[in-house]
């Protein structure tokens, strides 16, 4: 990702040793006692596609071989996020791993974008599939639980974090930064909006800001194949807090829920997520809640420690 920054460096050498200089100073203060990541073999993948109730594609990767199981992943992600812990579960299961609308292999979000045309694009995944497990990050969680009310067939479900108590005020800012052109800005709006544990969090906006426009430029030099870039992926969080603010108040409706239930998360992450968790804990009926010491909102990430969320979902959906 950061292959092309001594380029920039070059010609910007103040203001580059000032940002490593502040950075350094963020690593050595944030550092943490992390177990070493074990190494990930990335599995070959095939791609598919459905179509969805309204017409719009939804595409795949597909993984391994066995019974089906559906990843799904969160905000400001694409399939591809899911290349470490689809890669973990393929001995054991075909996995299916879909962009969600809006990016990658799928179709746009379309006119009138509610919760139902998520539910739609994985319920047709699931007929598709015959697949009856699914897996849902943050986002991608209320996905699974709206789409597990109303599809009988879904019998297992693993939630990491699902976001319901996030404050999404800072999705006015987004937008009005969006619409001016400066993604690296808008980035650092929904990493302080939804309080990313990363030292950009706190890092002030004058320097927040270049050192993510170099980031954004760089990854999109390296992204190949079906990856989606960063910079198409940040426009996409417009659209999860409408995800969110449709289920505020209303979160009883999962007691309903018969599928076995699997609630995740990180003990590092932030305060309204473990909300989130303990409110589920209370109403799901067939629930079991584990937590990860050390870690935090995106282990499942490839970033994260994919091999250690697929040690439970294996046990979860091997059962």
């Amino acid at each position: 990702m950061f292959r092309h920054i001594p380029v920039w460096f070059k010609s910007h050498r103040r203001t580059g040793i000032f940002l490593i200089a502040v950075l350094l100073f963020a690593s050595i203060g944030g550092i943490k006692l992390v177990p070493k990541r074990e190494a990930i073999m990335a599995k070959a993948y095939t791609t598919g596609s459905v179509t969805s109730k309204d017409g719009t594609i939804i595409g795949y990767r597909q993984y391994g071989q066995g019974p089906g199981l559906i990843l799904v992943h969160g905000g400001m992600m694409a399939s591809q996020n899911f290349t470490g812990l689809a890669s973990a579960l393929a001995d054991q299961f075909t996995v299916h791993v879909p962009d969600r609308r809006g990016r990658g292999l799928s179709g746009p979000y379309g006119d009138n974008y509610t919760i139902q045309k998520e539910v739609e694009d994985l319920q047709a995944l699931v007929e598709k599939t015959g697949a009856r497990s699914v897996f849902g990050l943050s986002a991608g969680a209320i996905v699974v639980l709206e789409s597990t009310l109303a599809t009988p067939s879904i019998d297992r479900i693993a939630l990491y974090e699902p976001p319901f108590f996030s404050d999404t005020a800072w999705v006015a800012r987004l937008d009005g930064e969006l619409a001016q052109g400066k993604p690296a800005a808008a980035m650092i709006t929904v990493v302080k909006g939804t309080e990313d544990p990363s030292f950009l969090n706190w890092l002030p906006r004058f320097l927040a800001e270049p050192f993510m426009t170099l980031a954004i430029n760089a990854e999109a030099m390296e992204v190949k194949g079906d990856d989606v870039p960063l910079k198409e992926l940040i426009p996409t969080m417009h659209y999860d807090p409408l995800l969110i603010n449709s289920t505020r108040g209303n979160l009883e409706r999962y007691g309903a829920i018969r599928a076995r239930v699997l609630l995740l998360g990180g003990s590092q992450s932030p305060t309204y997520l473990r909300v989130g968790l303990d409110t589920l804990n209370t109403i799901l009926p067939n629930v079991t809640r584990i937590e990860f010491p050390a870690l935090d909102h995106l282990a499942a990430d490839n970033e994260g420690r994919p091999e250690v969320v697929a040690r439970e979902l294996l046990r979860f959906f091997g059962e």
